[in-house]
């Protein structure tokens, strides 16, 4: 591929201007994008993603309607009133079908709307990988990887992320070209990248969240290419454009 590729370590390692004319990816494995994924292939209308409580809260009033649902968490618990938290595993069919989710979380959808002078921004996941990689290599923008990670900290797990699908962009072989942010991510998936539940598990944010992050959502966030969902945000809306193409 000739596409420039480029990665940034959290949603605070970059300028807002760096994105422009780029398409980009971002990645919050633990466990916003995840959740946006799964939303959306369980049959959620679409996501909106807020920075904060205060514009979640200014949405919603504007919004109030049964069609719409408030969810997220702060520093991983569920935040009080809201219909839902940040657990991949709630966002079901019976409770997201037809339903659009105003989403407000600590990491993953602050990224997001940092993001917004990007010529497309994407959400990635281990869950939607292949399909992330698939519309990649169809397309001639630059990419970036914006990775959500913690509080301005690397994550481990969205780095991980970044670099297997750096891998499969260019079937193992990293070009001369790339940033040393993709050489990083790139690095980090061939050391690594054999057991990512295992690295995962051990990761600095999985730790911290042991007693918020169920066992079940951390495995289930480490499933690689189990959904053929490609959520692409819109005039601040997410939705699916895999299930619009077909």
């Amino acid at each position: 591929m000739n596409n420039k590729l480029d990665v940034f370590i959290s949603s605070q390692s970059f300028q807002e201007e760096d994105l422009r004319d780029r398409t980009v990816v971002v990645l919050d494995v633990l466990r916003a994008s995840s959740t946006i994924v799964t939303a959306l292939h369980n049959g959620a209308k679409g996501v909106i993603p807020v920075g904060d409580m205060g514009d979640a809260s200014k949405i919603s009033q504007n919004l109030d309607s049964p069609h719409y649902l408030l969810s997220g968490e702060k520093d991983g618990v569920k935040i009080e009133g809201y219909d839902l938290g940040n657990s991949p595993l709630d966002y079901t069919t019976e409770k997201v079908e037809s339903k659009t989710i105003i989403f407000n979380t600590t990491n993953g959808t602050k990224a997001i709307k940092r993001s917004g002078l990007a010529t497309e921004v994407v959400i990635g996941s281990f869950l939607n990988l292949n399909t992330i990689v698939e519309y990649l290599q169809s397309i001639e923008n630059d990419i970036t990887l914006v990775c959500a990670g913690w509080r301005g900290r690397l994550a481990l797990e969205d780095l991980l992320c970044a670099g297997n699908i750096i891998a499969e962009l260019v079937n193992g072989t990293l070009p001369e070209y790339v940033q040393d942010g993709a050489k990083v991510a790139f690095g980090l998936y061939e050391k690594i990248g054999d057991d990512i539940e295992d690295a995962i598990r051990n990761s600095n944010y999985a730790i911290r969240l042991k007693d918020i992050v169920s066992e079940d959502d951390l495995r289930y966030c480490c499933k690689r290419n189990e959904l053929k969902v490609l959520p692409v945000m819109k005039e601040g809306i997410i939705s699916d454009f895999h299930g619009e193409k077909e």
